[in-house]
């Protein structure tokens, strides 16, 4: 009999990609909900980011083993591992962006919806 893969809402996903990026010391974690939205392509972004290329690396390859080895689930799409300056990973439901420091202030992601809730979860890290 195939095993079932368990069913994890977009808010599991979410705590389990937070766990991943606090591990490895991601900065200035912010979550964008877009579930009150009209006409939104996915329900959350998680963004963060890292202080060198190295650090946006160990972030962006930590979280796609992190949630698969908590949840099964793995990416259905990334892009930006090449340059490390901003990495997306896409779970469909919940899309992360992973950081250089200097990218993240320059593109200022976080500030382009006045209609979605965001919380930053500021922690010392």
């Amino acid at each position: 009999m195939a095993k079932k893969k368990k069913v994890i809402s977009s808010e599991g996903i979410t705590e389990l990609i937070i766990e991943a990026i606090r591990e490895k010391k991601g900065k200035e974690i912010v979550t964008i909900n877009f579930k009150g939205t009209n006409n939104a392509l996915t329900d959350f972004f998680v963004i963060c980011h890292g202080t060198s290329t190295a650090q946006v690396e160990a972030i962006a390859d930590n979280i796609p083993d992190y949630v698969r080895k908590k949840s099964g689930i793995k990416p259905w799409h990334s892009e930006g591992m090449q340059n490390a300056e901003w990495v997306l990973l896409d779970y469909i439901d919940v899309v992360v962006h992973v950081f250089l420091d200097t990218s993240r202030r320059f593109y200022k992601i976080e500030n382009l919806w006045a209609d979605a809730e965001v919380a930053y979860l500021d922690e010392e890290n």
